[in-house]
C-alpha cells in the first residue's frame, strides 16, 4: 500500500516500545524483590520468636531442669541469623519500595554491588544456620547412642515442636535469601552486559 507521497507503508508493522517493555521487566523484578524481602521480614522474625521464646519445665527427682534455646549454640545462631536476615530485609526492602514509586528500578554500580554482596553474605549464613541447627535437631531426636547421647526430645517434647516450627520457618528464609541473591546477582552483572541501560541512582 502506498501514501499519497508515494513512500511504501508496510500495514503489517507495529511500532514497539523497547525502552517502556524494559521498564516493565525491571518494575516487576523490584517488584518480586519487594515480595520476597517482605516475606524474608516476616518469617525471620517469626522464626527467631518461635526459637528465641521457647523453654520447657521437667522435674527428675525433685530437681527443676530447664529447656532453652541457649543450652544449643546452633539455636543461638538460628535465632541470630534469622534476626540479621529480617533486619536487612527491612532496610533493603523500604529502599525496593522507594525504586518503586520514583519509577526507576535501575541501580549505581556501586549500590548493585553493595547489594549483591549483602544478600550473598545473608543467603550464605542463613543456609548455615539451617543446617547446623537441623544436624543439632536430628541429635536430640535421635540421639546418639555410640556417645551414650540420650534422645532428649522424649523428655522436652513441647520444647522440640516449637523448635521444629522455628527451624521450618528459618529454612523457607534460607530458600528466599537464596532467591534474592539470584536476583541481586542479575541486577548487578546485567549492567556489566552487552544491553547497556543507564544507570540510576535509587
Amino acid at each position: 500500500m502506498s501514501s499519497y507521497l508515494g513512500v511504501g507503508v508496510s500495514t503489517g508493522t507495529v511500532p514497539v516500545n523497547h525502552d517502556t517493555n524494559a521498564k516493565v521487566f525491571d518494575r516487576r523484578i523490584k517488584i518480586t524483590e519487594l515480595v520476597l524481602r517482605c516475606v524474608i521480614l516476616g518469617l525471620g522474625v517469626l522464626a527467631a520468636v518461635l526459637v528465641g521464646t521457647d523453654s520447657q519445665v521437667k522435674e527428675f527427682f525433685s530437681i527443676q531442669k530447664t529447656a532453652k534455646f541457649t543450652d544449643m549454640k546452633a539455636l543461638v545462631f538460628l535465632v541470630v541469623a534469622n534476626g540479621l536476615a529480617a533486619g536487612f530485609s527491612l532496610l533493603q526492602g523500604l529502599h525496593c519500595i522507594i525504586c518503586i514509586l520514583r519509577g526507576r528500578a535501575l541501580l549505581s554500580k556501586q549500590l548493585a554491588w553493595a547489594i549483591f554482596s549483602g544478600d550473598q553474605v545473608m543467603a550464605y549464613v542463613t543456609v548455615a544456620a539451617v543446617a547446623a541447627a537441623g544436624q543439632s535437631g536430628m541429635l536430640a531426636k535421635v540421639g546418639q547412642a555410640e556417645l551414650q547421647w540420650m534422645e532428649l526430645c522424649n523428655m522436652y517434647g513441647k520444647f522440640c515442636n516449637q523448635v521444629g516450627e522455628g527451624m521450618a520457618t528459618a529454612f523457607v528464609v534460607s530458600l528466599s535469601m537464596v532467591v534474592l541473591s539470584c536476583i541481586s546477582a542479575f541486577s548487578l552483572f546485567r549492567l556489566y552486559g552487552g544491553h547497556k541501560m543507564k544507570n540510576v541512582n535509587c
